[in-house]
């Protein structure tokens, strides 16, 4: 999966958006839970029992930059 975030361009990952994409897929009947997204930031393993249930992900969490706020 790749992601593109309006304003910043493409991005290594999201969250919110491989959960998504991963209720999306289990929804329609083209996988089944767990999901495995591999993005270029990495892969995470999306959960999720059907409606009314939460999504979990797991996977691991990386530094990738560092910056300075200038107001």
């Amino acid at each position: 999966m790749r992601i593109w975030e309006r304003g910043a361009g493409e991005t290594l990952a999201s969250g919110s958006g491989s959960c998504a994409t991963a209720v999306a897929a289990i929804s329609r009947g083209l996988v089944t839970s767990p999901v495995r997204l591999i993005l270029d930031g990495g892969s995470v393993e999306i959960s999720w029992e059907g409606a009314q249930q939460p999504v979990y992900m797991t996977g691991p969490a990386e530094y990738v930059c560092e910056g300075e706020l200038l107001l």
